[in-house]
């Protein structure tokens, strides 16, 4: 019904399945954890780096990031994710997925 707000989101939220894919077809795109670094102890992707949207820092190291690449970014189940890729579009990124639903609906 408001698939054009979807679109004008700036970001993408993917299944699972979808995001294991862009996992395996973007070897340059960046994994981005965004939960607690006590969160990441307890599971996370492989070679996803730690941005933890809950700290002081967490937009300054955001900034940092190259505006030009793919980023695919999860939280625990998706909130924090897509909250973070809504900045992320807002800040002019141009190729960012979220994981719909998080960790709790991925496979390992």
């Amino acid at each position: 019904m408001f698939s054009f707000l979807k679109a004008n989101r700036g970001y993408k939220n993917v299944p699972a399945t979808e995001f294991n894919q862009l996992i395996a077809s973007n070897p340059d795109a960046v994994i981005i954890d965004v939960r607690t670094p006590a969160e990441v102890q307890e599971r996370s992707i492989p070679k996803a780096v730690n941005i933890n949207s809950q700290a002081p820092d967490f937009a300054q190291k955001m900034a940092q990031l190259d505006k030009a690449g793919t980023y695919l970014v999860y939280c625990r189940s998706g909130a924090r994710s897509g909250n973070a890729c809504s900045m992320m579009a807002a800040s002019g990124f141009t190729s960012v997925y979220n994981l719909s639903g998080g960790l709790m609906s991925y496979r390992f």
